[in-house]
């Protein structure tokens, strides 16, 4: 099999393994038949596939392999009695994936990850589970997002499957009446995964796109299934960000907002995502659909500081945090000056000494002020707290430009 051969099938799998998975869970019942199922299916690709080429429908291939790789292992591992044969046939009767990703509330993607959603899971093992099983990202990269242990990251998904079996929680979309209890933590999960592919944890590409295609698609379909200002508030945040992207992005080093071609930014995404804001906010003003308008505000020219600020302003109504109030200064020193801004940032140091952003912001406010051995100290203060590649690059970079 060529190099080329070896790529080509690894590329496939690693786009289709978490739709697998979701479709094997849903099949088979539990993670653990549908991972030693996934496993099994994708050794026959190996097989298979350098010699008869890559399938049509590679993830209808997957799944019906999986399927009855799972059905073999049954009959060997237990004795065929009247329970276990019903399983089987249960198996053998589910209907497998249609052949297009059209969207659709049935969405075994969409079933999966209000399971890994479940109240019933802490909020770490909720993010946990999904970013490994929805996502396909390595307990390394989750570690890495974290700034955890990848051993301490494992036992949390461990847990979680362990709870999800014991616990008999179900693989389905909740009830119309309980999605608004449950839609929070799930939209909190689908802005991590895009997070994750808008500045990646791990060593290589700064970008992974298939991480913020695939966090769209998920709010796409969640606002097919529910009316949710909120819902509709992180699809146009994430369409309008993901719309910079070939700008934000250039040879593997972060370019900051300022600094971007806009030639390169995505007019069909940002039109998308400005009439969605247009739309939420025309009615109950909520934390995604706010940070949306910023974004959006962002897409002027010339750049409107002014109402920026003031969606800030309304944004800290809403969640009053350190993290607000540190991009409220930044937009404050945009508008009235790098001196006003930094009054504000200061005063945050003690809530957010720890936090890189908090120094890499004061350390471009003094920057531009001229007050370079200051800059510099703030911005080596960033970089002991930076862990990503590509913002270690950055910070670098304005180091070496002092």
């Amino acid at each position: 099999m060529t190099q080329e051969a070896v790529k080509a099938i690894e590329a496939v799998y690693r786009a289709e393994a978490p739709r697998v998975l979701a479709t094997l869970i849903r099949l088979l019942g539990g993670f653990e038949r549908a991972e030693e199922a996934l496993h099994d299916a994708w050794l026959a690709a190996l097989d298979s596939w350098p010699r008869n080429g890559v399938p049509a429908n590679p993830r209808a291939w997957l799944v019906s392999a999986g399927r009855f790789k799972a059905i073999d292992r049954i009959r060997r591992e237990v004795r065929l009695d009247a329970a276990t044969d019903q399983l089987v046939q249960q198996i053998e009767l589910a209907a497998l994936p249609e052949d297009e990703d059209a969207p659709d509330i049935a969405d075994d993607q969409l079933r999966l990850i209000f399971t890994c959603c479940h109240p019933a899971l802490s909020p770490d093992a909720q993010v946990a589970l999904t970013l490994r099983e929805i996502c396909g990202l390595t307990t390394e990269e989750i570690a890495a997002a974290y700034l955890s242990k990848p051993v301490t990251i494992a036992q949390r998904i461990v847990r979680a499957k362990a709870k999800i079996r014991d616990a008999g929680i179900p693989y389905a979309v909740p009830e119309p009446a309980e999605l608004p209890d449950r839609i929070e933590t799930v939209l909190q999960v689908i802005y991590l995964v895009f997070n994750e592919g808008y500045l990646s944890s791990s060593d290589g590409p700064a970008l992974r796109t298939d991480l913020c295609a695939e966090a769209i698609r998920l709010a796409r379909l969640l606002d097919t299934l529910i009316d949710e200002p909120e819902v509709r508030g992180l699809l146009a945040l994430m369409l309008l960000h993901d719309a910079r992207r070939a700008a934000r992005v250039v040879d593997g080093d972060i370019v900051p907002l300022d600094e971007q071609d806009r030639a390169l930014w995505d007019q069909g995404q940002i039109a998308e995502g400005q009439a969605l804001v247009r739309k939420v906010l025309a009615g109950r003003f909520s934390i995604y659909s706010l940070q949306a308008a910023i974004a959006g505000a962002h897409a002027d020219m010339p750049t409107d500081w002014d109402r920026i600020v003031v969606f800030y302003d309304l944004l800290l109504r809403l969640d009053p945090s350190p993290i607000v109030q540190l991009n409220r200064a930044v937009a404050v020193a945009m508008h009235d000056g790098p001196d006003a801004g930094l009054v504000l940032i200061d005063a945050l140091a003690g809530e957010l000494a720890d936090y890189r952003l908090f120094h890499a912001a004061r350390a471009d406010l003094l920057r531009r002020l001229g007050r370079v051995d200051e800059a510099r100290t703030a911005y080596h203060a960033a970089l002991v707290l930076t862990v990503l590649p590509a913002e270690r690059r950055y910070i670098e970079r304005r180091l070496r430009e002092l």
